[in-house]
């Protein structure tokens, strides 16, 4: 009901034309909306998780509407330059991409690169190099396919009892069961990936199928390579999509994230995006010791003079958001409404 009231309301606005007044004004021009994408669907990702993938049409849809309102669409970089020195131009708006998906390559590059805007992948490793797909979220995926079962307990796959996958929350259980299993087992990317196997044998599906498809992987190192040299922007996400609460462990995994993404791309990354979101006041100094310029979060909002530089809003633009809630946001009359926010991303 209060979605249903909030899109009546923004259409009403964009009608009497406050969109385009505010999108034009001063207070705008202050302010850089940076947007952030998970996934573009393969072939049904979307219906599965709209808070992590869009399909393809909405993606460009949103892409069409950048163009059309005249959104200065800039480089991530550059944007955070531009916004410290004042420098901005009207309506500016960056493009980030978590996580470094295989899909972001065939469905959201050319996309892209037919309206001539850049983007910033933040990239994690590990599954750059282990090129399987990403174990939880997969495991996740698996279920969903497999939705329309009730199966029976499996010890060996960590199902502890009697699921009905036709029910979300069943499938979610199911789902965190399965994880516990693997990782009280300490179970190795490659046994990680055989649970998989034998999980999608004992649902009935096409292990093989999504392999070839590459549902759920992260792009190779000769796609991050190739990828890099047409001017896509990688940055830091960690190697092993974990934020350790221990600086030692903390420190690891961007300096491993790093040299892969520089062995990957010959540049030296230095922005950095909290994996899920999950950020911490003792990060802040680790972070600045490492030589990391800004960070992002999945906080909505615009990024301004004000912002922490460690701690900057995004917008994550998700399935369910309609597409005058998010020419709302571009034109920043979305940002004096109520909201919630939903947003995750990969995990290891």
């Amino acid at each position: 009901m209060l979605k249903s009231i909030k899109r009546t309301l923004l259409g009403g606005l964009k009608g009497a034309r406050v969109f385009e007044l505010l999108a034009a004004s001063e207070w705008r021009r202050s302010r850089l909306l940076i947007l952030c994408y998970h996934g573009v669907s393969l072939v049904d990702e979307h219906e599965w998780d709209g808070a992590l993938y869009v399909s393809p049409t909405l993606f460009e849809r949103r892409m069409a509407i950048l163009k059309a309102g005249g959104y200065s669409v800039l480089p991530l970089g550059e944007a955070l330059e531009r916004l410290r020195d004042g420098s901005l131009p009207r309506r500016s708006v960056a493009i980030t991409f978590d996580d470094g998906v295989w899909d972001f390559y065939p469905q959201a590059y050319p996309i892209l690169k037919k309206h001539g805007f850049p983007a910033t992948v933040y990239l994690t490793t590990y599954y750059c190099n282990y090129n399987r797909p990403v174990f939880n979220v997969f495991c996740a995926y698996l279920l969903w396919k497999a939705r329309g079962k009730v199966v029976e307990a499996n010890p060996s796959l960590g199902l502890d009892q009697r699921a009905d996958l036709r029910i979300p929350e069943a499938r979610e259980k199911a789902r965190a069961g399965i994880v516990d299993f693997a990782n009280r087992k300490g179970l190795s990317g490659e046994a990680k990936d055989e649970l998989a196997r034998e999980l999608a044998q004992y649902l009935g599906l096409p292990y093989d199928e999504f392999l070839r498809k590459r549902i759920l992987h992260i792009l190779r190192p000769d796609e991050v390579s190739e990828l890099a040299s047409h001017g896509i922007d990688f940055e830091l996400h960690t190697h092993r999509h974990r934020v350790p609460l221990q600086q030692d462990l903390f420190e690891r995994e961007i300096q491993d994230n790093r040299m892969w993404i520089q062995k990957m791309t010959g540049r030296n990354p230095s922005h950095f995006c909290y994996p899920s979101g999950e950020s911490h006041s003792e990060f802040f100094p680790w972070l600045r010791q490492l030589g990391v310029v800004s960070a992002t979060s999945c906080i909505p909002g615009f990024a301004t003079t004000q912002s922490d530089p460690l701690l900057l809003p995004r917008l994550v633009d998700v399935t369910s958001l309609d597409d005058v809630e998010f020419e709302g946001w571009l034109a920043g009359v979305s940002s004096f409404l109520p909201r919630r926010s939903r947003a995750r991303q990969l995990d290891e």
